[in-house]
């Protein structure tokens, strides 16, 4: 059994304000190091439901978050950037299912740390009509390659999302939001028990095929600024549709690589690292 692992940073056990998340951040240091007890905790679930295999992608913000010493010893490890895949780096068919540890609702939600890809730029993304953020467009991408996303871990916010995305995946809400900077926290060792249990049992339950989306896809991304917006219409196969939103119709997962050469337009445009 392989399985792939993408850990974001905004829905760790215990985060919930910028300083425990950027690297300019009083408390990231920190914050880095509970991120690998979480992983660590996926990880242990998936070898005790017989994992051969796993192969972690660090999916935050600089994408070198994690240290290498702090993970399991079972662990692979994709660090740095710039990737293809972005936060779904190294995922391929061969994968069996996949799992997302420390994800965050969409921009405009009411959840921890809330956005979509880059904070300070997406105002709202769509997929084929359907609002979407990190979660969402993570798994149509997964199911598109024939991954199956299996477990899920974030705030409870992010969990009602993946829930209301796909009600066949596992959640696991390590933390309560009370607002985009506040959380009711679980107790570190109760939360971590919570995604060791889920991912164990999740990848032990029937495989449930997550039907793709349609082949070609749209879709559609409303920025905050017009130069952003503008500036992508240089490429080909993206279209305006209005000042401060684009389209573009492509097959998954080439479309997820796609878009992640527009974020790397904005971040240039805006001077800003993309993930944030």
């Amino acid at each position: 059994m392989k399985i792939f692992i993408s850990a974001d940073m905004e829905g760790i056990t215990g985060l919930v304000d910028a300083d425990d998340v950027q690297p300019t951040g009083r408390d990231y240091e920190r914050g880095r190091l509970l991120m690998a007890e979480d992983v660590n905790a996926a990880v242990r679930g998936a070898l005790r439901a017989g994992a051969t295999d796993v192969l972690v992608n660090d999916a935050h913000g600089p994408m070198r978050n994690l240290l290498p010493e702090a993970l399991h010893p079972a662990v692979r490890l994709v660090r740095g950037k710039p990737k293809t895949m972005g936060m779904l780096e190294g995922l391929t068919a061969e994968h069996d299912a996949m799992v997302c540890v420390g994800y965050h609702s969409k921009a405009g939600a009411p959840g921890v740390l809330s956005h979509s890809f880059m904070g300070h730029e997406i105002e709202d993304m769509w997929l084929d009509g359907r609002p979407v953020g990190e979660i969402g467009l993570a798994h149509a991408t997964a199911a598109a390659v024939g991954v199956p996303l299996a477990v899920l871990t974030g705030d409870d916010r992010a969990c009602a999302e993946t829930t209301e995305w796909d009600a066949s995946v596992s959640t696991v809400a390590v933390k309560y939001a009370r607002g985009r900077f506040a959380a009711e926290l679980r107790p570190p060792r109760e939360a971590r028990a919570a995604i060791e249990e889920a991912v164990a049992a999740g990848l032990c339950a029937p495989r449930v095929t997550t039907p793709p989306v349609p082949d070609p896809a749209t879709l559609t991304v409303r920025w905050q600024s017009t130069a952003v917006a503008a500036t992508l219409l240089g490429i080909p196969g993206v279209t305006s549709v209005d000042d401060r939103t684009v389209r573009a119709r492509g097959a998954l997962p080439g479309l997820y690589r796609l878009f992640g050469v527009w974020m790397r337009v904005a971040a240039a445009l805006g001077n800003q690292p993309p993930y944030c």
